[in-house]
Protein backbone atom coordinates (compact mmCIF):
# COMPACT_ATOMS: atom_id res chain seq x y z
CA UNK A 1 0.00 0.00 0.00
CA UNK A 2 1.43 3.41 -0.81
CA UNK A 3 2.52 5.32 2.01
CA UNK A 4 0.25 8.72 2.48
CA UNK A 5 2.82 11.13 -0.03
CA UNK A 6 2.94 8.63 -2.39
CA UNK A 7 -0.72 8.62 -2.94
CA UNK A 8 -0.37 12.37 -2.50
CA UNK A 9 1.98 11.92 -5.43
CA UNK A 10 0.40 9.52 -7.56
CA UNK A 11 -3.13 11.44 -7.20
CA UNK A 12 -1.52 14.77 -8.06
CA UNK A 13 -0.09 12.79 -11.33
CA UNK A 14 -3.58 11.55 -12.50
CA UNK A 15 -5.13 14.72 -12.14
CA UNK A 16 -3.29 16.45 -14.42
CA UNK A 17 -3.14 13.84 -16.52
CA UNK A 18 -6.87 13.26 -16.23
CA UNK A 19 -6.92 16.59 -17.12
CA UNK A 20 -4.98 16.99 -20.34
CA UNK A 21 -6.56 14.15 -21.43
CA UNK A 22 -9.78 15.89 -21.88
CA UNK A 23 -8.15 19.06 -23.14
CA UNK A 24 -9.26 20.88 -20.11
CA UNK A 25 -7.50 24.39 -18.44
CA UNK A 26 -7.08 24.30 -14.63
CA UNK A 27 -9.69 27.12 -14.56
CA UNK A 28 -11.71 25.08 -16.47
CA UNK A 29 -11.93 21.88 -14.65
CA UNK A 30 -12.44 23.65 -11.65
CA UNK A 31 -15.34 25.17 -12.72
CA UNK A 32 -16.97 22.07 -14.11
CA UNK A 33 -16.24 21.05 -10.56
CA UNK A 34 -17.80 23.53 -8.80
CA UNK A 35 -15.29 25.53 -7.59
CA UNK A 36 -15.39 29.40 -7.55
CA UNK A 37 -14.72 30.76 -11.31
CA UNK A 38 -12.50 33.30 -9.54
CA UNK A 39 -10.59 30.53 -7.74
CA UNK A 40 -10.87 27.56 -10.06
CA UNK A 41 -7.47 27.68 -12.06
CA UNK A 42 -5.12 28.41 -8.97
CA UNK A 43 -6.85 25.91 -6.47
CA UNK A 44 -6.65 22.80 -9.70
CA UNK A 45 -3.17 24.70 -9.80
CA UNK A 46 -2.63 24.06 -6.04
CA UNK A 47 -4.19 20.47 -6.20
CA UNK A 48 -1.58 19.59 -9.09
CA UNK A 49 1.28 20.29 -7.46
CA UNK A 50 0.52 19.13 -4.14
CA UNK A 51 0.49 22.52 -1.95
CA UNK A 52 -3.30 21.80 -1.30
CA UNK A 53 -5.01 18.19 -0.70
CA UNK A 54 -9.02 19.06 -1.93
CA UNK A 55 -11.67 16.73 0.17
CA UNK A 56 -13.19 13.50 -0.42
CA UNK A 57 -16.36 15.28 -2.29
CA UNK A 58 -14.17 17.85 -4.49
CA UNK A 59 -12.29 14.57 -5.76
CA UNK A 60 -15.53 13.14 -6.26
CA UNK A 61 -16.36 16.55 -8.42
CA UNK A 62 -13.21 16.29 -9.55
CA UNK A 63 -13.37 12.57 -11.60
CA UNK A 64 -17.16 13.18 -12.16
CA UNK A 65 -15.58 16.44 -14.25
CA UNK A 66 -12.59 14.52 -15.67
CA UNK A 67 -14.87 11.53 -16.74
CA UNK A 68 -12.59 8.83 -14.99
CA UNK A 69 -13.91 6.33 -12.11
CA UNK A 70 -12.69 8.19 -8.98
CA UNK A 71 -10.41 4.59 -7.77
CA UNK A 72 -8.05 6.26 -11.20
CA UNK A 73 -7.00 8.89 -9.57
CA UNK A 74 -5.33 6.96 -6.88
CA UNK A 75 -4.20 4.28 -9.11
CA UNK A 76 -0.50 3.45 -8.03
CA UNK A 77 0.12 1.15 -11.17
CA UNK A 78 -0.41 2.64 -14.81
CA UNK A 79 -1.16 -0.56 -16.28
CA UNK A 80 -4.15 -0.76 -13.47
CA UNK A 81 -4.90 2.93 -14.38
CA UNK A 82 -5.67 1.91 -17.47
CA UNK A 83 -7.53 -0.77 -16.63
CA UNK A 84 -9.86 1.16 -14.29
CA UNK A 85 -10.27 3.46 -17.42
CA UNK A 86 -11.04 0.14 -19.82
CA UNK A 87 -13.15 -1.48 -17.80
CA UNK A 88 -15.42 1.99 -16.99
CA UNK A 89 -16.06 1.79 -20.72
CA UNK A 90 -17.38 -1.67 -21.10
CA UNK A 91 -21.12 -2.40 -21.06
CA UNK A 92 -22.60 -3.96 -17.56
CA UNK A 93 -23.09 -7.67 -19.39
CA UNK A 94 -19.07 -7.11 -20.67
CA UNK A 95 -17.69 -6.40 -17.24
CA UNK A 96 -19.99 -9.30 -15.87
CA UNK A 97 -18.49 -11.77 -18.75
CA UNK A 98 -14.43 -10.51 -17.86
CA UNK A 99 -14.73 -10.24 -14.35
CA UNK A 100 -16.01 -14.09 -14.47
CA UNK A 101 -13.06 -14.84 -16.92
CA UNK A 102 -10.84 -13.19 -14.30
CA UNK A 103 -12.07 -15.54 -11.61
CA UNK A 104 -11.83 -18.47 -13.91
CA UNK A 105 -8.27 -17.76 -14.38
CA UNK A 106 -7.65 -17.74 -10.24
CA UNK A 107 -6.69 -20.96 -10.06
CA UNK A 108 -4.66 -21.35 -13.23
Amino acid sequence: MPSKADARLIFQRRLREAREVQGLSQKSLGMEAGIDPFVASTRINRYEQGIHEPDMATIQRLAKALQVPLPYLFAADDKLAAMILAFDKLSSSDKDRFLRELASRKGK
